[in-house]
């Protein structure tokens, strides 16, 4: 009786430790189950130099989603990227997304600027106004060579 009782309480320990594990993994890497409060939105870059899916999404320098896919658009040859983007974040029909970097050599993300309309884009619409990202290489060969107009 006392060793079932043991067997019992070291199935139930290791069984909580394995839910644990299971919902630190879930949390790590940023995933949702089930009860998803995330809409899905497209923007068409030039460049996406250095993005990458996974990458933050932030409005006013707070992570408000991520960058779920990247894709090209074989008609454009643009980079066609999928945003998931918190619904209680509004996002305008006018609003820009443009890749930044953080710091002078960090990760890449997607920063929304939010625009002036009444308007809200809801889920599976396209921004617009999109920036591509800076080439920092490309710039400073057209500084080193001479090439950058005023």
């Amino acid at each position: 009786m006392r060793s079932v009782k043991l067997e019992l309480a070291v199935g139930m320990f290791v069984l909580l430790g394995l839910l644990s594990l299971a919902w630190l993994s879930i949390k790590l890497a940023r995933m949702e189950m089930v009860g998803s409060n995330f809409t899905t939105l497209s923007a068409q870059f030039s460049s996406i130099s250095g993005l990458k899916r996974g990458a933050s999404v932030e409005v006013a320098g707070v992570e408000v989603g991520r960058v779920e896919n990247i894709d090209l658009d074989t008609k454009n040859f643009e980079a066609r990227v999928l945003l998931r983007v918190q619904k209680e974040v509004p996002v305008q029909e006018d609003a820009v997304a443009s890749i930044r970097t953080k710091g002078l050599i960090g990760d890449r993300y997607v920063k929304i600027s939010p625009g002036a309309s009444e308007t809200l884009l809801e889920h599976g619409d396209q921004i617009v106004h999109t920036e591509p990202a800076i080439n920092f290489e490309e710039l400073i060969s057209q500084f080193i060579h001479g090439s950058i107009k005023n």
